[in-house]
């Protein structure tokens, strides 16, 4: 069996991620609509990035017969003398890869562009350049240069799309070429996991390159019972901790000794395990309660973004907001009111939606949001774009306080937040009679896809159907904070 590129990617994450790929795939996750959406957005940038090249010619494959015919194919193309070819795939022996742009200086000589969807080169870009070049030279090439097409975060639209101006080229020749003999090295392990006749140990420990989290979902499907308070569900877990923790053959978080170094975060989440009960600072809790002035407004934001900058004076993957809810509270005492906006056009929402928040927001009163500097920066990009809503902007950024505080500050922890200050973990804890897992749209990613396919590209989907549930999911997030401020003031 050969290893791919994206197969060493997969073992340097997890060597049982590369087995499983090759003797049990079934067992591994097809990507979701969000995980779909985010390769959609990755191959959108692709070709603006190949615009670069206006002598190259598509390779690539829409099946696995053309897969097989595609190194053929690809040495036929530079032997006729092809500049630029894009999708090409070269085999060496055991290995082989496609790569997103080979350049031919002259025969057999080439320049290797890798073309990434990021703002910038990432530790996990060497690598996979790395496996490209020793498959190219296995092959006979001579490889010049070495680069990363990334997105240019400085860039900002006005008018149609400046493809040259989108993407930038970093060269990381010198920092690829270090790495060639440890890439030769993890290859010769990739291979010896593919011929193994059982799954390497699977545990999360030895995930890497971020790739935790990934991972653990994997993990939990192979049949590995997680329990709620695992230590697996420590917050912001380190492998080598993990390591250390099954090392001394501990499972569970409250079997965690006093002694051992854990985060402020991670301490405090061991803390409520062991004892089973809340911690809640009334003292602080009530501090912070005394800052809050009527009427009390909960905000909350629902944004779009894209790789390929949205509208005019945005750049690429810059939130938009094109939705809000409000819930306002007059006086104490009072019932919550609800209001709302939903943009539904095609054209730039944000001076509708700010025109309507400005008349939905009076002059005094504290705004609370959760995760304050999402909002914020949002209306400061708001009132760069916007500038008549610059000073109303202002005012409701001096007036904003994050209710996610006393629970990020471990002013009020429970064992079941595992952890997290998320509101999405918080609310079930605490108002457990409020779900979000009633909803038909459950998360910001889910709203945002949702959103986009409806109004920006025109997808056949119902759309009325779609405008109702982003209005109950963004709804829920402002009624969300209503609640847990309750049980704040009842602390």
């Amino acid at each position: 069996m050969q290893l791919s590129k994206s197969e060493y990617m997969m073992f340097l994450r997890h060597p049982a991620w590369l087995w499983l790929k090759k003797h049990d795939k079934g067992k591994l996750p097809a990507p979701d609509a969000n995980l779909q959406a985010i390769f959609d957005a990755g191959y959108e940038f692709e070709q603006y990035a190949e615009k670069r090249f206006p002598k190259g010619i598509t390779l690539g494959f829409n099946n696995y017969d053309e897969y097989l015919s595609l190194p053929g194919r690809t040495k036929e193309a530079l032997d006729n003398g092809a500049k630029t070819i894009f999708q090409g795939r070269f085999e060496a022996d055991k290995i082989t890869c496609i790569c997103d742009v080979v350049d031919q200086i002259e025969k057999n000589v080439v320049d290797l562009y890798e073309i990434k969807s990021s703002t910038k080169v990432k530790p996990e870009h060497y690598p996979d350049l790395a496996f490209q070049v020793v498959v190219l030279e296995s092959a006979g090439f001579k490889i010049r240069k070495i680069a990363i097409i990334h997105v240019n975060n400085e860039y900002v639209r006005e008018g149609e799309v400046n493809f040259a101006k989108l993407s930038i080229a970093t060269d990381v020749t010198n920092k690829v070429r270090k790495i060639i003999e440890e890439t030769k090295n993890n290859i010769q392990l990739a291979l010896k996991v593919i011929n193994l006749s059982k799954l390497p140990n699977p545990s999360p420990r030895y995930a890497k390159l971020g790739a935790f989290r990934e991972w653990l979902k994997i993990y939990k499907a192979l049949g590995n019972k997680i329990e709620p308070y695992s230590i697996y569900n420590l917050i912001a877990p380190s492998t080598k901790l993990i390591g250390c923790l099954e090392d001394l053959g501990i499972s569970l978080i409250e079997n965690i000794p006093e002694d051992f170094k854990l985060t402020l975060k991670q301490s405090a989440q061991v803390t409520a395990t062991k004892n089973n009960k809340r911690i809640i600072n009334k003292e602080k809790i009530k501090d912070f309660i005394k800052t809050l002035t009527y009427p009390l407004y909960f905000l909350d934001y629902e944004t779009a973004m894209s790789v390929i900058p949205l509208y005019n004076s945005t750049k690429s993957y810059q939130q938009i907001p094109f939705q809000y809810s409000l819930h306002v509270i007059n006086k104490k005492g009072d019932e919550p009111k609800h209001s709302e906006y939903l943009h539904k056009n095609d054209n730039h929402p944000v001076p509708d939606l700010l025109d309507k928040l400005s008349k939905d927001i009076g002059p005094t009163g504290t705004i609370l949001v959760w995760y304050k500097s999402f909002e914020m920066g949002r209306n400061k990009e708001m009132a760069q774009m916007f500038p008549e809503f610059s000073n109303f902007l202002e005012d409701v950024n001096r007036r904003i306080i994050d209710l996610m505080e006393p629970f990020a500050s471990g002013l009020f922890v429970d064992k079941d937040f595992l952890g997290s200050a998320s509101i999405k973990h918080v609310l079930p804890v605490i108002v457990p009679s409020l779900s979000y897992k009633e909803l038909d749209v459950q998360e910001g990613s889910s709203a945002q896809r949702l959103w986009m396919n409806s109004v920006l590209r025109n997808k056949n989907i119902n759309k009325d159907k779609v405008f109702c549930d982003l209005i109950e999911y963004c709804k829920m997030d402002t009624l969300a904070m209503v609640e847990i401020w309750k049980v704040l003031i009842s602390s």
